[in-house]
């Protein structure tokens, strides 16, 4: 393995930053030694230097790096309370909420909007989606609308077609979802069509505008701004409250924390859960 020397990963820091918003602190060339050799040894470059300038000529080796640098540890129903707070807490509330507002218009469908942000390789969306089917909600009457952004081609494509390992559903995953939502697909598991069409993936850099996105009833945005800037994580909660439904409800990390980055939200308790809401 080739070792990054200071300045150029002081180089290869600030273009990480640029391209994705990701801030690797000194202390982190470890990261991009480990994820980038492979690329270095396919480019035949002699230093990170040299895979920098290619990159830079090459947005396809852009995207390479954006897909190995962002990839983060997922998996199916991660931290378990913020799955049990959407079942028990989040979602009746909702229904609750827009039953009562949509008694003038009984005919037309209760619509539930959720975003999942650096969605990742698709566990967060489908376990999202699984526990909205474990509500035995009519789709007559409720028009689910999941959506999941990231910002690597690669991982947009695996949560697509939805196939996953043996190592990753035994990540996480109860035995008795594998059965029920899952098919069988050679040596990997694929989710059912009935679970795959609840969701929508799109790719996203959240450093850019949210243009076309709307209103959403719930946001999960965990574990990722822990890897932006201070500015950016101001930037990004900022634009998030612009998108979050006035009763909705934003829902991070079990160890991320929003006094430091924004004032828009307030903080609130279910059981063993904290999620947030718009400021009145």
């Amino acid at each position: 393995m080739i070792n990054i020397t200071p300045p150029e990963f002081q180089n290869f820091s600030k273009y990480i930053l640029k391209i994705s918003g990701i801030s690797l602190d000194k202390g982190k060339e470890y990261l991009i030694e480990t994820r980038l050799n492979p690329l270095m040894e396919e480019k035949q470059c002699k230093n990170y230097n040299e895979l920098l300038q290619a990159s830079i000529k090459d947005n396809s080796i852009e995207k390479r790096i954006v897909d190995a640098i962002s990839t983060n540890e997922t998996y199916f129903f991660r931290d378990s309370s913020p799955f049990e707070l959407l079942q028990h807490k989040v979602i009746p509330d909702i229904i609750d909420q827009k039953s009562k507002a949509s008694n003038l218009n009984v005919n037309s469908p209760i619509r539930i909007r959720h975003w999942s942000a650096a969605n990742s390789t698709g566990q967060e969306i489908y376990s999202i989606a699984m526990t909205f089917k474990e509500l035995f909600l009519d789709p007559k009457k409720y028009n689910i609308q999941l959506l999941g952004t990231d910002i690597s081609d690669a991982a947009i494509a695996q949560a697509s077609y939805g196939k996953y390992n043996k190592f990753e559903v035994a990540r996480g995953l109860p035995e008795n979802k594998l059965k029920k939502y899952f098919n069988p697909d050679g040596d990997h598991w694929r989710i059912k069509d009935e679970i795959r069409s609840m969701a929508m993936f799109r790719k996203m850099n959240l450093m850019e505008p949210f243009s076309g996105l709307g209103k959403f009833d719930i946001i999960f945005c965990r574990n990722v701004a822990i890897y932006f800037t201070p500015d950016f994580r101001k930037e990004l909660y900022k634009k998030i409250a612009g998108c979050l439904d006035p009763n909705g409800y934003l829902i991070i990390g079990s160890t991320e924390s929003l006094v430091n980055d924004t004032d828009l939200f307030e903080p609130k308790k279910y059981l063993k859960s904290i999620f947030y809401q718009l400021k009145s």
